[in-house]
């Protein structure tokens, strides 16, 4: 057989001096990167990332490239948002070629719009460049899809903290409805909320749940479980951020379409896989 080289032609202009590309940089595999995202990232001068940015992803950019971490974590950040923005607005300012990296997307969860507005309110031109968001990379990886015809006609994201450590009020009589997923982002802190307030809405203890710990990379783990036993697997199984709660049936499907299921892949109390979901489904 022919080999044939596919020509990528990104039909863009190369990123300016005084520009800020907003990038989202996936959840962690840097084969989820984009082409166009790949193209701007060698082009700048400055890289601006979060936390949850691989390292494999920036090891991508140019050797003299100035870096800035402004990482966050719950109760730790390298710097605030306000910070974050002020810098963004400095660097784009002094006419350098700055790369705003973002682990997932960037207009999913992760501020990017509120980036944006501030630039726009200075004057200052941008892209955006969408990536994978962890929902789509950790179901994907983890054997599972988010929506299936016969389980779930819908999926929602829902943030699982609020601004300021503020109450988790979201609309549970609407997350508890049949037949979708709900993943739930940073939600660890608040998983005895989210436990209880679905049940009460109407899923049963035996709903089933998927943990994605490190979704798709190398320290990827996975555990599933079920509603009634969400708080006592993270705590039994010591789960840390970043880690995804997906709720959901199609979880169900993880036996079926995990070829195979991953060693990592876990089972509250240690059970076997065909265990596990006789006593989810009984």
């Amino acid at each position: 057989m022919t080999s044939h080289r596919v020509a990528y032609d990104l039909n863009e202009a190369l990123l300016a001096p005084g520009e800020v590309a907003i990038i989202g940089a996936g959840p962690g595999d840097p084969g989820l990167l984009s082409l166009r995202a790949l193209a701007l990232i060698e082009q700048a001068d400055c890289l601006v990332f979060d936390r949850l940015v691989s390292k494999e992803v920036l090891a991508l950019a140019n050797s003299g490239v100035r870096r800035f971490y402004v990482g966050k974590a719950a109760n730790c950040h390298a710097m605030t948002q306000e910070q974050t923005n002020a810098l963004l607005v400095r660097l784009a300012g002094e006419g350098k070629r700055v790369v705003r990296l973002k682990g997932g997307d960037p207009y999913i969860f992760g501020r990017g719009g509120e980036e944006a507005e501030i630039l726009i309110d200075n004057g200052i031109p941008f892209r955006v460049v969408p990536g994978i968001t962890s929902a789509q990379g950790c179901a994907a990886y983890g054997g599972f899809p988010l929506t299936h015809r016969d389980h779930a006609q819908s999926v929602t994201f829902v943030t699982g903290h609020c601004k300021g450590d503020g109450e988790l009020a979201l609309n549970w009589q609407a997350l508890a409805a049949a037949h979708q997923t709900v993943v739930f982002y940073m939600g660890l802190a608040n998983a005895a909320l989210i436990s209880e307030k679905l049940q009460e809405y109407g899923l049963g203890a035996d709903h089933p749940v998927a943990l994605v710990e490190r979704g798709t990379t190398p320290e990827q783990r996975q555990v599933i479980t079920c509603l009634g036993e969400l708080v006592s697997t993270i705590d039994e199984q010591d789960l840390r951020p970043p880690t995804l709660i997906v709720v959901g049936n199609v979880v169900r499907l993880v036996d079926v379409l995990a070829q195979p299921i991953p060693e990592e892949t876990v089972f509250a109390s240690g059970e076997t896989l065909e265990l596990a979901w006789e006593r989810i489904v009984l």
